[in-house]
């Protein structure tokens, strides 16, 4: 049996039924699509997140510490101890910088789901094209008389 002939001893509901199917599952496959393609950018996402995450947090640790060196550095009657502070310090502004350029590295590495997206154009051209089946034209020319009309 040929489609055509299938397509023709398919009732109008077993015909909406089909469409119904294959558009769900069009639907759903342009979902799990969409799906893959962002959750490798969500691991994008969480490392650049924790990076300044890290970034902030060492940043802030960073105050104490360059606060405990301006108290040593007056207290202290050498420059040694008050130095050692200073450089910790600043390796710590240090660390936080790296860390702070490597998160906006793994920021520009997210991109839009392509793939997803073309598809989906796509899809949308194809149902835009799409005609409805035609329909025969019925005669109008005769005029049944057990129709009544409205004359609303």
């Amino acid at each position: 049996m040929s489609a055509a002939d299938d397509g023709a001893n398919r009732s109008l509901g077993q015909l909406v039924a089909q469409a119904t199917t294959e558009l769900s599952a069009l639907v759903h496959d342009e979902i799990a699509l969409a799906k893959a393609e962002l959750r490798q950018d969500a691991r994008r996402l969480g490392i650049g997140g924790g990076a300044i995450a890290a970034a902030g947090v060492l940043a802030l640790f960073s105050l104490p510490v360059l606060s405990f060196a301006a108290a040593y550095g007056i207290h202290s009657t050498g420059l040694g101890l008050a130095w050692s502070f200073l450089i910790t310090g600043g390796a710590y502004l240090v660390i936080a910088a790296i860390l702070g350029l490597l998160a906006i590295a793994k920021f520009k590495k997210i991109k839009k789901p392509e793939k997803s997206i073309a598809s989906a154009k796509e899809t949308a051209a194809v149902l835009g094209t799409v005609k409805p089946h035609p329909r025969p034209v019925a005669d109008t020319s005769r005029t049944d008389a057990s129709v009544t009309r409205s004359s609303v």
